[in-house]
């Protein structure tokens, strides 16, 4: 099966995002500067504070015995008998305590733990970041641009899940690739991976259908891609990327057509 792709990131070189921007800006008379100048969002938290009232108290009981014990050529008398701790001790009551089990003991004091509340982060994740209202508005003016281009050329928009089965990645590029992926074990002890690209999920869904799609068919989307690579001047580890796909046709034509209609 003849399969021609072709792709544009949305963090990719700058120039090229400007050369489609200024090809679009002659279409449509259109002209917008896209900044990539991202701010941070700080969300107000509302700090609780945790207070413990610890109340301890002491009890002791004293059970005073006192016997005779017959001493050799004695009598019965208290003379020659012993007594109990429990009742020489005066201090007994001041030595019997009691644990609250935070530590605390049995003096009557009231303490409050102290407990160190970890400061809230509020940049995004490395790599990552926030879409503001004013970034959101210049975001989604450019990817109606693509969407308008793609559909002028006869394309149609599909999506998939942004988590796809690890083995969908390693199958194609090996184990080593693993190291490039944001990749986990999930609850369902299955391994599984955030996508770094979408032409195998495109692949996945065409062979899902088993013969069922009808060819040739022409298809684009615009999906949220994650790699975990180190990261450089205008290359982050979350980006999207524009995708335009023509399934079932041979020769260099379908090349051509994807080249003018992205560029």
């Amino acid at each position: 099966m003849k399969f021609s792709s072709i792709s544009l990131s949305s963090s990719a070189n700058i120039s090229m995002l400007a050369s489609l921007l200024i090809s679009i800006s002659s279409r449509g008379g259109i002209g917008m500067t896209l900044t990539s100048a991202f701010t941070l969002q700080a969300s107000n938290i509302a700090k609780r504070s945790v207070s413990s009232t610890v109340t301890t108290t002491a009890t002791a009981t004293t059970t005073a015995t006192q016997w005779n014990l017959a001493a050799e050529g004695g009598g019965g008398g208290g003379s020659g008998g012993r007594t109990s701790n429990a009742v020489s001790d005066k201090d007994l009551l001041s030595k019997t305590t009691t644990n609250d089990g935070n530590g605390n003991g049995s003096d009557g004091k009231k303490k409050k733990k102290k407990q160190k509340q970890k400061k809230l982060e509020t940049n995004p994740p490395k790599g990552t970041r926030d879409f503001y209202p004013e970034d959101m508005r210049q975001r989604t003016w450019l990817f109606d641009q693509w969407r308008e281009v793609a559909k002028t050329y006869g394309f149609s928009e599909y999506d998939a899940p942004v988590l796809e089965a690890e083995s969908l990645y390693t199958r194609k590029a090996g184990e080593e690739v693993t190291e490039q992926l944001y990749n986990f074990v999930d609850k369902g002890d299955r391994n599984v991976a955030l996508r770094p690209e979408m032409t195998p999920s495109l692949a996945r869904m065409v062979m899902a259908k088993k013969g069922g799609l009808g060819l040739p068919f022409k298809w684009f989307s615009i999906p949220q891609c994650w790699r975990y690579e180190r990261m450089t001047r205008g290359r982050r580890r979350e980006h999207y990327q524009w995708n335009m796909d023509i399934w079932g046709v041979e020769g260099v034509e379908t090349e051509a057509e994807l080249l003018a209609a992205m560029v």
